[in-house]
């Protein structure tokens, strides 16, 4: 989509769009430019079927709509790029106020050379393989896979967490909590009742499970030597990771925390399906 349409071509028609209302910051030739530079068309259209139903597959009307309305929406440019993560991810660039058109300058002009990120978890493909991660270079630096049953209700909860960490970014320095990035362990939240540890006995519980993916997660960890800030064994042996490599968490107070020790970001890659579960740490370039 995006191949077959020069820039200034691009411009030009953008201007031309008067049907759809500009934000006055957007005018500009060089705002315009630098949506330009972050946005992906094909993209946009796949993530986001509710903007092709409202003004259709065409990629000036999807740039469009992504700098007058989507990138406040929240809505991400391409797998790379989200200006309005970007705007919360960076309090030194509070200056800008709420002008998106400045943060998505700034990111195109110093920000992604800076080695700076702004990328949704929520668009992050589960699929994402070593060597290659929406135009970034990775490097897998550890993997661990465990197995579960499928066809039990405790299933469900270890997808769901999977699920809920695939795609998180932790950039330098950064600390990374497990318990924060799950989703609340509710019945709303799609958890349900399955066996949990509590204090040595066998119990039922909401989100049980929920340890076996913290537990594959240390173990990657462990497998490539990045330490744990905050880290806690089961009450009793797990059957699926050797003792010493399993991770427990408890409502908020107990947690399975790391920090980035490495100078570039870091991915994590969940997937469970299927009676298995394996986790990838990757850092990105």
């Amino acid at each position: 989509m995006k191949k077959g349409i020069s820039l200034l071509m691009a411009i030009i028609m953008l201007f031309a769009v008067v049907m759809i209302p500009m934000k006055a910051e957007a005018i500009g030739g060089m705002d315009v430019m630098a949506y330009y530079r972050v946005f992906d068309g094909d993209f946009y259209a796949s993530a986001y079927p509710d903007v092709v139903a409202e003004v259709g597959n065409n990629y000036i009307a999807l740039l469009t709509h992504f700098i007058t309305k989507g990138a406040y929406e929240g809505r991400s440019g391409s797998k790379t790029f989200c200006p309005l993560l970007y705007k919360n991810k960076y309090p030194d660039l509070a200056g800008y106020g709420n002008n998106l058109s400045l943060y998505v300058r700034h990111y195109v002009d110093y920000g992604k050379a800076e080695g700076r990120f702004a990328i949704d978890p929520n668009v992050q493909s589960v699929d994402v393989v070593p060597g290659s991660c929406a135009g970034f270079v990775t490097q897998q630096i550890s993997t661990c896979t465990t197995t579960y049953n499928a066809r039990i209700a405790r299933a469900t909860n270890v997808e769901l967490a999977a699920k809920s960490i695939n795609g998180s970014i932790v950039m330098p320095g950064e600390e990374f909590s497990y318990s924060r990035t799950l989703m609340p362990r509710t019945t709303a939240n799609g958890y349900v009742m399955a066996t949990v540890y509590n204090n040595g006995q066998v119990e039922q519980g909401i989100g049980g499970g929920i340890c076996q993916v913290s537990s594959t997660l240390y173990a990657a960890m462990r497998y490539c030597g990045l330490p744990a800030t905050e880290r806690h064994a089961h009450s009793l042996p797990v059957h699926y990771l050797p003792a010493g490599y399993d991770a427990t968490i408890s409502g908020t107070k107990v947690d399975l925390k790391f920090v980035n020790i490495y100078d570039v970001p870091l991915m994590i890659q969940a997937k469970a399906i299927d009676g298995n579960l394996t986790v990838n740490l990757l850092l990105i370039y």
